[in-house]
């Protein structure tokens, strides 16, 4: 069968042979046994639903072992023989063009250049899944190489329940991820729901097909780390950055850090992971011994060197050393997946990558108790180098709540709202104030096409406008306006691309509406193909995240969220191809919704009409939120937006003088 073939088919009519576990391929880590006898039979019901009774007696022995062996159900045997990877938009059978740009995006995710665990459908962050089993993914490309522009795909959490009547400005897919009752959101009822095969834990953006690589967080990283170095008023040469993580997300540090021109140590546990980041030259060197450790980094520091180090070990290990050798570090965070602490998002310190795994599946509690004690000496270490001077940040991966729950020393001696914590949120101190606040977020593109040469034109097309634009900008924004023509200028070269032709850069609601209306019009010119529009759900207004993308919200209203809400529910009704809303992204399930969108643009007036409507809904809803929130960045960026477009017309807070309070 040829690919097209293979895509409208779906679920196979015979079934197809058993395939091998391929031991070459990095897998998910097994999942706590967390479901009673009669739950196990009821997530084998679950799963066979979607097959034809004659297949019940075959197929059931096998779930039923990869229930045991993994904690999940996988269905490997349905995993297609094609290459898995982004192809042109025309590659692709239908007869909407959305639906083919949706399927383009969501075999992106799965590349095996892009995803974390390819075969059990994750996408990055150790549990950031696209679905749940083959099945879902079968049947959904099946019913997007079916659909009309008449029709929209519903998507409950990686299951696709079906197309459904609409029109021709409604969104083609609308997902969903994890929309628990929330008295139903704690960790272990996503590993029990997930379990059952009834909800999934989307990320940011792998249930909402739009990731592309490390390059997103690569962009964000590099951002975050020129403007901490800024805060501490320290030129990045010569300067050390520690931190941890080389995983989906985590991986793009060292290649940030690269960029901004500092030295940067990171350290990461598995073998695996450390060995791809490095072929991949996203890292510079790696070290298994920390004595030479820290004489690799002196003599960085001495040279100022441009270098990335990485430890195969725990960091924890390199927190203590540092401060025994009493090596000056500059800037420090962590990047562990600890949204997800018992399940793979964080080693306990003091026993082989092997034996975590080992004790993760098979004891889980003993594992807990492991991780939290390495997180309360990771803590004293950290304490003794901000002693020392060392500006330290929480990068937004739940690393001081875990420790505060750990029972680490991370609370402030005198807390207010919003600062509980000894250290800031990245968020709070960088990038709300400095980003988000007006506007700027993670706007990205991806070529549809397939073709470099039409990356380059967009990027040419991206940095023509902005340098346009910063001619006229306001000395507030000129600062971000500098550094996204820098890094567009650079972007080719630092050769950030993987898996789609795909790029991404801060820009603020006129930036993006201006780049994508440029992009629309080469399109109906015939210089490039089409492009998929969209963002970082980590953005100005996607995402409601109390310790995270909303840690700078001190109005009291950081806990609740309508913005995400109405973001979501305000771009699919001005133009989106797609929309996603989510439980849990970023730092852990129950702690935020956030959702995201994707639009197709065909050079065509309805593309044109769709992407100033929604884009300008898509920012400026975030900033009026923070303006309410009384943020002297925002409220100068609602301000100037009203100016802009006199249909705007948002509530502005009144100032209380601190004195009379």
């Amino acid at each position: 069968m040829t690919f097209q073939e293979q895509i409208q088919q779906g679920i196979p009519n015979q079934l197809p042979q058993p395939k091998p576990y391929e031991t070459n391929i990095n897998h998910a880590p097994k999942r706590k046994e967390i479901l009673g006898e009669e739950e196990k039979k009821l997530a084998l019901k679950n799963a066979l639903r979607y097959f034809e009774p004659q297949f019940h007696a075959e197929l059931l022995p096998e779930f039923k072992e990869e229930l045991e062996k993994y904690g999940r159900i996988y269905m490997y045997r349905f995993r297609p023989d094609y290459e898995m990877k982004a192809r042109s938009i025309s590659e692709y059978p239908g007869k909407s063009e959305q639906a083919k740009a949706i399927m383009l995006m969501i075999q992106n995710n799965l590349d095996y250049a892009v995803a974390q665990h390819p075969h059990e459908l994750i996408t990055y962050g150790g549990n950031g899944a696209v679905f749940s089993n083959w099945a879902q993914y079968l049947l959904t490309m099946k019913y997007l190489s079916e659909m009309t522009d008449e029709q929209t795909l519903t998507m409950y959490s990686g299951h696709p329940m079906g197309l459904f009547p609409s029109h021709k400005d409604a969104p083609r897919v609308v997902v969903t991820n994890g929309m628990m009752i929330p008295n139903y959101s704690k960790p272990d009822d996503w590993e029990k729901f997930n379990a059952l095969g009834v909800t999934q834990y989307g990320q940011m953006t792998a249930g909402s097909y739009m990731y592309i690589g490390p390059q997103g967080i690569v962009h964000g990283t590099t951002i975050t780390v020129l403007n901490a170095f800024r805060k501490i008023k320290k030129e990045p040469q010569g300067g050390l950055f520690v931190t941890s993580g080389l995983g989906g997300m985590s991986g793009a540090q060292p290649k940030a850090g690269n960029i901004a021109g500092c030295v940067t140590v990171c350290a990461e546990v598995n073998p695996k992971i450390t060995k791809i980041r490095h072929e991949q030259k996203w890292v510079n060197e790696i070290f298994e011994n920390l004595d030479e450790l820290v004489e690799r980094v002196k003599k960085a520091q001495e040279n100022k060197e441009t270098v990335s180090l990485a430890y195969l070990g725990n960091i924890v290990e390199v927190w203590e050393k540092f401060d025994e050798k009493n090596l000056k570090i500059d800037i420090g965070s962590d990047q562990t997946s600890l949204h997800n602490p018992w399940a793979g998002g964080y080693y306990p310190a003091g026993q082989s990558f092997e034996e975590s795994n080992t004790m993760m599946a098979e004891n889980p509690e003993l594992f807990k108790e492991k991780v939290q004690e390495t997180l309360r000496r990771h803590a004293a270490a950290i304490n003794k180098h901000t002693q020392k001077g060392t500006y330290f940040f929480d990068y937004g991966n739940a690393f001081l709540l875990e420790a505060s729950r750990a029972g680490a020393d991370v609370m402030a001696e005198n807390p207010t709202l919003g600062r509980e914590f000894k250290y800031p949120s990245y968020v709070q101190d960088i990038m709300g104030p400095m980003c988000f606040d007006y506007g700027f977020g993670p706007f990205r593109w991806v070529c549809a096409s397939g073709k470099p040469e039409d990356l380059q034109k967009t990027d040419d097309i991206a940095c023509a406008v902005l340098e346009e634009m910063v001619k006229n900008s306001p000395e507030e924004i000129q600062q971000q306006m500098r550094d996204n023509i820098q890094w567009i200028k650079g972007a080719q070269e630092n050769k950030l691309v993987v898996g789609s032709q795909a790029r991404i850069l801060y820009a603020d609601a006129e930036g993006r509406m201006k780049i994508a209306e440029a992009f629309n019009n080469a399109i109906k010119n015939g210089e490039i193909g089409p492009v998929v529009l969209g963002r970082d759900h980590h953005d100005v207004s996607g995402t409601d995240s109390p310790y995270r993308e909303t840690s700078n919200i001190y109005d009291g209203s950081r806990f609740t969220a309508d913005m995400a809400i109405h973001n979501v529910i305000g771009d699919s009704f001005r133009g989106a191809t797609w929309v996603s809303i989510h439980n849990g992204g970023g730092v852990g399930w129950g702690e935020v919704i956030n959702g995201g969108f994707g639009m197709l643009l065909d050079g065509s007036q309805e593309a044109d009409r769709r992407l100033k409507s929604m884009l300008f809904w898509d920012v400026n809803n975030g900033i009026s939120r923070r303006s309410w929130a009384r943020n002297e960045g925002a409220v100068f960026a609602i301000k100037r937006a009203m100016e802009a477009e006199p249909n705007l017309k948002v509530t502005l807070p009144n100032f209380v003088d601190e004195n009379l309070l």
